[in-house]
């Protein structure tokens, strides 16, 4: 079990990912250098909120 650094809940690293958690552990580990810090959930949120805010990544 892991520990979330931006919810703080813990989570199970090695369970199934959505593709918009795969899609938020490439941003974690390319643009915000924090690969293996955030949980599924926290993951999700984020590709979803880049694909919606951070039009520089989508070209």
């Amino acid at each position: 079990m892991r520990t979330c650094t931006i919810c703080k809940k813990e989570y199970d690293e090695t369970a199934a990912a959505s593709e918009y958690a795969q899609a938020g552990e490439w941003l974690a580990g390319e643009v915000w250098k924090d690969s293996g810090e955030l949980c599924p959930l926290c993951l999700e949120n984020r590709a979803r909120l880049a694909m919606m805010y951070c039009h520089e990544l989508n070209s």
